[in-house]
């Protein structure tokens, strides 16, 4: 089994802990209470320095994407909501039923957002750019308080309001 490394940093939405394997980045944790590091988990590691990086850039407004290998545990359908989260553009929106049809599973959009909610790598893989059909925010692990903070500042960098 390989090593867990972790990293925290400050971010404008609280805390946030960095975690990775030498596969790639694991988790971006929100300071919830919800998460807690393996007992054998080590401070540090090259990847976590590139992603704290990244993510310092992206809340500064100056980082669209995210240029990192990413190593999330979860189900092949899992996986695949959160690829297609990938491809929301930044300061855009999608709706659950709209990610479920673009993984080929127009009904499931209750999946999609049960994938959505187990998304560990929160931020880097955009689960907050996903709101429900009427076009209001759902549950967001972080809080729907940070949700709206992280699709304001996309808003604000792009200069336009986000939409679906």
């Amino acid at each position: 089994m390989t090593q867990t490394c972790y990293l925290e940093m400050p971010s404008p939405i609280g805390k946030l802990t960095l975690t990775c394997s030498d596969d790639g980045i694991t988790g971006v944790h929100m300071d919830t209470g919800h998460f807690n590091l393996p007992a054998q988990a080590r401070r540090g590691h090259p990847l976590l320095d590139q992603a704290r990086r990244q993510l310092e850039e992206y809340f500064a407004g100056r980082r669209k994407e995210f240029e990192l290998p990413l190593a999330a545990q979860g189900t092949e359908f899992q996986r695949r909501v959160w690829a297609r989260l990938c491809d929301i553009p930044f300061g855009e929106t999608a709706s659950y039923g709209q990610v479920a049809a673009r993984v080929g599973k127009p009904k499931a959009s209750r999946a999609v957002g049960l994938a959505n909610g187990a998304n560990p790598i929160g931020i880097i893989v955009p689960c907050h750019r996903v709101i429900g059909a009427d076009g209001k925010l759902t549950g967001y692990g972080g809080g729907t308080h940070r949700k709206q903070w992280l699709l304001d500042h996309e808003s604000k960098v792009t200069g336009k309001p986000a939409k679906a």
